[in-house]
């Protein structure tokens, strides 16, 4: 991939300058900033933490470069809890316009519209006219994934990316993968699942996804950071990137444990590192954000973060 000279590694460029980035752009400052790339996850339906302010803002002012909305209702953003009546343009505003995203889960094939957790997360669910309106809205990337009990496969998760990288073209920034729902399938880079990870990543690659999820080492049972790292090595030789994903409700313990865990994250050699949206208020502790950009990015990346946003 040819560098456009003109991008700055996301770790380092200023607020005013990544609001002028494309999906091209946004996955080359990621690229260019060596793996200490941080992406906080909140739960928009959750309880707010303090009121008149957004786990979004808390995480940004905290240290995240990027931000992950779960549950975003498409019809009716505004009215979600976490979202405290702004629309996605109105929230990226108040945070600089940093890069905001929006996970969508993939429903499977033969779906089961009966089924309550179905139910519970169908304002979520990807199909093409959600996909749409996120472009349209502005979403600074999506992702594509499974929700515990819903029962999706990664094959779902292939074709929803397919899908989705037709409807919104080549600019937008897709993340696709499975790093949750490890009962009914085994997650993306465990040895006893049914699939050959390998392959699996490639079907993605080819199917459009930049970036390729997978689980983190001590967040995930039986995940190793030996498996995850042959497996972002063999990303990276495809020419996309990848994200490893610390959640399994790890996200909401100690700092000393969301220190260890990043520092196997690291060790992935994984481009983006993702925390997950357990703990209250929609998101894991501000303390725990902090820490894992300190342990990423040491303080003086994050300080500048912390004291330059909306430069």
């Amino acid at each position: 991939m040819q560098l456009d000279y003109n991008v700055t590694r996301l770790i380092s460029a200023m607020p005013s300058q990544i609001a002028k980035y494309n999906g091209r752009q946004l996955r080359e400052s990621i690229l260019k900033s060596e793996g200490r790339v941080l992406m906080g996850q909140t739960f928009l339906p959750s309880p707010i933490l303090i009121p008149d302010c957004t786990s979004t803002e808390l995480m940004f002012t905290f240290g995240a470069d990027m931000v992950l909305l779960n549950g975003f209702d498409f019809n009716h953003p505004e009215k979600v809890q976490e979202m405290q009546g702004f629309t996605l343009p109105q929230l990226k505003a108040v945070v600089g316009n940093r890069p905001v995203g929006i996970y969508m889960g993939c429903p499977k094939k033969d779906i089961n519209l009966n089924n309550l957790e179905v139910q519970r997360t169908a304002a979520m669910m990807y199909s093409k006219e959600n996909a749409l309106k996120a472009k349209e809205m502005g979403a600074s990337f999506i992702i594509l994934g499974g929700n515990p009990g819903t029962g999706t496969s990664i094959y779902d998760v292939i074709r929803a990316t397919k899908e989705c990288r037709e409807v919104c073209g080549e600019d937008m920034l897709i993340f696709s993968g499975k790093w949750e729902d490890g009962i009914q399938e085994k997650v993306l880079g465990d040895p006893l699942a049914e699939y050959d990870a390998k392959e699996v990543i490639k079907e993605l690659v080819d199917a459009g996804a930049d970036i390729i999820d997978l689980p983190a080492p001590g967040s995930r049972h039986g995940i190793t950071v030996e498996m995850i790292r042959e497996l972002v090595e063999y990303t990276h030789r495809l020419g996309a990137l990848a994200m490893v994903f610390l959640n399994s409700n790890v996200e909401a313990a100690d700092v000393d444990t969301i220190r260890q865990v990043t520092l196997m994250m690291k060790q992935t050699g994984c481009d983006v590192h993702a925390i997950g949206d357990g703990g209250f208020g929609g998101g894991t502790w501000p303390e725990n954000i902090y820490q894992m950009s300190i342990t990423l990015k040491g303080k003086a990346y994050t300080w500048k973060k912390m004291a330059t946003p909306m430069r």
